[in-house]
Order: structure tokens, then sequence, then C-alpha cells
């Protein structure tokens, strides 16, 4: 499956973005979805997943409360609703999927997106 994100781009702090992850290639509705964020010389970390119905979440701490992922099965896209962004928010966003219905923080990536800039600026 091709994933590709769009919606990064530049923001002031307190501001917000959509991101979106369109999948083609096969149907993910029975995959989980779900998105992880890199800063060069970091480690790309979890930010949060999304189970194949929609009806399981999983966030990490530090987006808890201002982050919101969903999806859309019928359009097989997912999207990440970004709001009061900080500046340490400031990272290539990727999305991914996970083969398994339902994986907390997808320990288990069987495909990746390219990537999408999101700049927080103070």
């Amino acid at each position: 499956v091709q994933l590709v994100e769009s919606g990064g781009g530049w923001v002031q702090a307190g501001g917000s973005l959509r991101l979106s992850c369109a999948a083609s290639g096969r149907t993910v509705s029975r995959y989980t979805m779900g998105w992880f964020r890199q800063t060069p010389g970091k480690e790309r970390e979890f930010v949060a997943a999304i189970s194949w119905s929609g009806g399981s979440t999983n966030y990490a701490d530090s987006v808890k409360g201002r982050f919101t992922i969903s999806r859309d099965n019928a359009k097989n896209t997912a999207y990440l609703q970004m709001n009061s962004l900080k500046p340490e928010d400031t990272a290539v966003y990727y999305c991914a999927t996970s083969p398994n219905n339902w994986d907390t923080r997808l320990r288990l990536i069987d495909s990746w997106g390219q990537g999408t800039q999101v700049t927080v600026s103070s």
C-alpha cells in the first residue's frame, strides 16, 4: 500500500493544522492506522493510533487533549487534527499502517508514508 501525507506547513504557536493520510493500492479498512513524528537527530516517535473501526484510539502523553486522530474508511484516509500547537511539535510527521486490527502503538508496521513537515513558530 502507498501512503501519502498532506496538510503540513507553518503555523504560529497556538494554531491548528489538519494532516491527511491517503492510502492507495489496497483497502486499509481492517488495518490500524497511525502517526509518528521525527526531528533531526532523534528517533521517530509515536504520536497517535486508531483502530480499524475508529472505535479505539491511543495517543502519546505529549499530545493528549490537543491532537485528535480519525479515519474515513470509505475514503481510505486517516486524519490528524492538531490544535494548540507548540514549537516542540515541530517535526516531520509520518503516517503508517499496521496489519493488526488494533495495534495500540503500531508496533508492527507494514507501510510508511513519505512524511510531511510541520513547523510551529513561537
